[in-house]
């Protein structure tokens, strides 16, 4: 099988740039898979039909859409799908600031880095957030003064910060976001997983690594991750297997052994219940959006 290449789109935001802002009106979606080295805010109404693709995560999208990518290396892209509106609005906001130095890197801006941490992975915003700063996000591109621009844009990153219900989508290990938490001990036993993912790793194992009776490790591991041990290897090898299903041509059988799982069947059942497809139906949609040019 032909490997396809990610589009790495070079943005029109200069160095000297605070914002660069695009505010269209469309008829459909056609730009391949891509990524970016900006940061990038998007919000879409009236594409109810529309296939968001972000890294190994795809959904259909309702009426309103509002994500927020942070990392240069994830691929996504909105594809037209079974949408039929003539009317298809984006405002496409990019932005690369600098959140760990200077006056951003201060107590204030602390929600606002949290957020974009998250977003390496894409997080995508509830109804409520998008309700709430619609009326400024649709007034960014009629602002000729950049400072109040800027200003503005600062203040929805603020709320969409503090707001609840906002979702990650792509997987940790699929986004290759490094694995970070403030405890020796857990950050010991996630990199250990991270690490012999495509193992048999048992829970005793894990147990005698943090020092701990597994009763006591399995609360001490779903207290600071929010899985069980079974969520949290599922979740790490469906992320590496869905990478090897998109950037390499290894049958299916193959990826599904590399990744630690214990027969094709059972990959498959778990890899659909998951993603809302098969292995080879994702491998297939999120493939054909990979367009080389």
């Amino acid at each position: 099988m032909k490997e396809t290449r990610i589009l790495h789109e070079i943005t029109p935001l200069q160095d000297e740039d605070s914002l660069y802002i695009a505010d269209r009106c469309k008829m459909m979606f056609s730009y391949p898979i891509h990524n970016h080295a900006a940061f990038e805010l998007n919000f879409i109404e009236h594409a109810a039909g529309v296939r968001r693709i972000v890294g190994d995560h795809s959904e259909v999208i309702g009426d309103y859409d509002l994500v927020l990518i942070t990392s240069q290396d994830l691929e996504h892209v909105w594809e037209q799908n079974t949408c039929t509106s003539e009317n298809i609005h984006e405002i496409t906001i990019q932005f690369h600031w600098k959140m760990d130095e200077g006056f951003l890197a201060r107590n204030p801006f602390g929600s606002i880095r949290k957020m974009m941490e998250t977003a390496r992975k894409g997080l995508a915003f509830p109804m409520e957030a998008i309700i709430q700063v619609y009326p400024r996000l649709t007034q960014l591109s009629k602002m000729n003064d950049s400072f109040w621009a800027v200003s503005q844009f600062m203040g929805i990153l603020y709320d969409l910060s503090l707001c609840k219900g906002a979702r990650t989508l792509a997987t940790n290990s699929y986004a290759k976001v490094d694995i970070q938490d403030d405890s020796k001990r857990i950050l010991k036993v996630k990199t250990y997983i991270h690490d012999h993912y495509m193992d048999d790793i048992r829970l005793g194992m894990l147990a005698d690594l943090a020092g701990m009776s597994t009763s006591a490790f399995s609360r001490f591991f779903k207290l600071h991750t929010g899985y069980t041990l079974r969520e949290y290897l599922i979740n790490i090898r469906l992320g590496n297997a869905a990478r090897l299903l998109l950037d390499t041509g290894e049958s299916i059988a193959n990826i599904s052994f590399f990744c630690g799982f214990n027969n094709l069947s059972n990959f498959n059942r778990i890899f659909k219940d998951r993603k809302g497809c098969s292995p080879s139906e994702f491998r297939e949609q999120v493939r054909k959006a990979r367009i080389i040019l």
